[in-house]
């Protein structure tokens, strides 16, 4: 399968000898010959990084006067088409288009939204942001207002402003004040109180987030997945236990996601694609390894 190209490097290095114009011109004669050269096409693109992909997206505008990914989508079809579109997709501006795609139409798909934002830095965030208003003139945050609601909107909106810590240190007292509230919030009173929940774990960071985790389970003799699944319901406790996972182990997470992406009778190329394509530069020999160690088989075969 061709997704596992775009991954098979696990996390993809600058392809040497690397020339903008010789790629852009072997791609306008893939696409341009009787029929499509596909494997051309696959060669190239799954085998430069996404900074270099975008630098033969200029060298094809100069040359050809025409936008790559236009006469990708012109010529061809399926899921190659949206792949190799994605390929020529600067990061922040796929992750938008992936977000108004799983906010678009009857259903809202929260499995992407809450991948997506459970997995991405403040950064990342920001641009993904930006990228977002450009495109379609209005804000992130006001679609998804509209489309989703209670604290589930709340938290999502949250991620969404980019503000969870990044630093890599961790602060032991604050860890320990942190799981008392989360307690307090949760297990330790009559209701929950959903927002010390939100606001600790989308807003702290990951390594400071799995400390007050430990400090949790001192306090409560419980981990706090339990917790949060006593507690909480629908798609809040969805993107909190997401949250959890991210912190806990972020591969793992995304190994989970492509093997729920896998299995059954049709395969989630959505969820396939977007998880290949965005990790492919990050993490995804970890991911890779994750899926061997919790499925007992390789995501490669599982792909195929």
């Amino acid at each position: 399968n061709i997704s596992f190209q775009v991954g098979h490097r696990g996390t993809m290095r600058d392809y040497p000898g690397f020339s903008p114009s010789v790629d852009a011109e072997a791609i306008r004669k893939a696409i341009r010959g009787i029929g499509t050269d596909e494997k051309t096409l696959v060669s190239i693109l799954t085998e430069r990084t996404n900074a270099q992909r975008q630098l033969i997206v200029q060298a094809y505008q100069a040359a050809y006067g025409k936008e790559l990914k236009d006469d990708l989508k012109g010529d061809l079809s399926g899921h190659f088409k949206e792949l190799m579109v994605a390929l020529v997709t600067p990061p922040a501006m796929f992750d938008a288009k992936q977000l108004k795609k799983s906010m678009k139409g009857a259903g809202t798909s929260e499995h992407a939204l809450i991948e997506i934002l459970t997995t991405r830095t403040s950064r990342q965030m920001k641009e993904i942001s930006q990228a977002y208003y450009t495109v379609y003139k209005k804000s992130l945050g006001d679609d998804i207002s509209s489309e989703t609601s209670g604290d589930f909107r709340k938290a999502l909106l949250t991620l969404a402003d980019g503000r969870r810590d990044e630093s890599l240190k961790v602060d032991e007292q604050l860890a320990k004040k942190d799981a008392q509230i989360l307690y307090n919030a949760g297990e330790n009173r009559w209701g929950t109180d959903e927002d010390k929940f939100t606001e600790i774990l989308c807003l702290r960071s990951f390594p400071q987030l799995k400390l007050t985790f430990d400090e949790y389970r001192n306090i409560s003799q419980k981990d706090i997945e339990d917790s949060i699944k006593g507690e909480l319901s629908g798609n809040f406790e969805d993107l909190l236990l997401a949250i959890v996972h991210c912190a806990r182990n972020m591969p793992a997470f995304l190994a989970e996601r492509l093997h729920q992406a896998l299995k059954g009778a049709g395969t989630d190329e959505f969820t396939l694609n977007r998880i290949m394509v965005s990790r492919s530069e990050i993490d995804l020999l970890d991911i890779r390894a994750e899926f061997k160690k919790h499925y007992g088989y390789s995501l490669y075969s599982a792909i195929k």
